[in-house]
Order: structure tokens, then sequence, then C-alpha cells
């Protein structure tokens, strides 16, 4: 039987965009949690006890019981409390959302990667890092013109989860991203942007210290 924390703890790191979309999801399903905020370069021998890969975020939801993928924090969130219904009913939109996600989290993730970190991949100049990126800002553009968010007329786990991504991408070079083809995209890019659980998740925090205190989330 697993020994389940009181109060579960996240280790997160403010800007990567896979805490920040876990952060909002744990925000939103309006749990009590930890959250210990950590440098990368120096992660805490306790986030390191529970990551063996070395990775945030992390959630550690029991003694021995932890999750350290920032989609399965989020789908756990919301098995925990759903309050504006992020799923759906029946949980319809969790199936489109794997697909965005998939979609997200691999090839789109290594063209974000290699169009903001253009100069550690001198095969292609950044503009072809872009434009294979944009392939993906097109199938969301398209997306937006059937309702104001991805999956639905309301914000849905899909428009949380790959969000951060989104924003990253636009903000290598602003001036680009905004005078770009994607007006629906920049509008939904403004509107989640500015959601509390967004603000909440990029609020800068103390860098937590072994024996510390904790903040609540």
């Amino acid at each position: 039987m697993t020994d389940l924390l009181k109060t579960p703890i996240l280790y997160s790191f403010r800007r990567c965009p896979y805490c920040i979309r876990a952060h909002m999801a744990l925000k939103y399903a309006e749990l009590k949690i930890e959250l210990r905020s950590v440098e990368l370069s120096n992660l805490p021998a306790e986030a390191l006890a529970v990551s063996p890969h070395a990775t945030v975020p992390s959630l550690v939801i029991g003694e021995h019981e932890y999750i350290d993928e920032s989609w399965d924090i989020m789908k756990w969130a919301l098995q925990q409390n759903d309050p504006e219904h992020w799923m759906g009913e029946n949980q319809q939109f969790l199936q489109e959302a794997e697909m965005l996600v998939e979609t997200n989290d691999f090839s789109f993730k290594e063209d974000l990667d290699q169009y903001k970190y253009a100069d550690r991949y001198p095969q292609h100049p950044a503009r072809v890092y872009r434009e294979r990126g944009e392939e993906f800002l097109q199938e969301l553009e398209e997306m937006l013109q059937q309702q104001v968010f991805l999956l639905a007329p309301q914000i849905t786990v899909a428009d949380v989860a790959v969000f951060p991504f989104i924003r990253q991408f636009a903000l290598v070079d602003k001036p680009w991203f905004d005078a770009a083809p994607y007006p629906r995209l920049q509008h939904w890019l403004v509107a989640m942007s500015g959601t509390s659980w967004f603000q909440d998740a990029f609020r800068k925090r103390e860098i937590w210290q072994s024996g510390a205190t904790d903040s609540l989330l």
C-alpha cells in the first residue's frame, strides 16, 4: 500500500516549460503542494534522491513514490480535482490532448531547442529550424480557427500542456513572431500568459535549500 504524503512536494525550476505546465495544473487543481524551487545546476540531494535522471519537475506523492514526467503530473493533478473540466466530460479531451503533447514534446521540442540555440547547431541557420517549428504553429493556428482555445471554447488540458513551449518559441524572436501570420495563435498566447495559473508559476521565489521551510504552491 502506498504511503501517501499528507502534502506532496514539487521540485521545480521557474523557467522550465515542463515545470510551468505541471505547476499550472497543480495550482488549478487547488491542491496543497509544498513547492521547492531549485537550480538545475545545483539540485539538492533531496531532489536527486527522487529523480534518478536529475530532472525537474518531480512530484513526490509518497515516501517511495514520485512522478517525474510533467504530463503525468498534469494528469495526476486533474484526477484529484478538475473544477473547470479541463479534461472534459468523461475525459473527452484526453485522447486529442495526448496526440498534441506527443508532437509538442518530441518533434516540436527538438525544433524549438535548435531554433533557440541555433549557434549549437551550425548545420543550418536559425531560420531553417524556425521553419520546421512553424509546422506545429500552423497546426495550432488552424485548430484555433474553430474556437478560441485548442479543443473547445474554454481552456482545456491541451492548452496548458503546449502553451509554455509556444511561449518559449515566440520569445526567441518576438518581433518576428508578432508579425508572423498566426493571429489566432498570437491572441491565444496573450490569453494564456494572462492566466493566474501562469502568473503564479512564473513568479520568482527563493531557491530552496535543505532544511528550509517549504512554501505552499
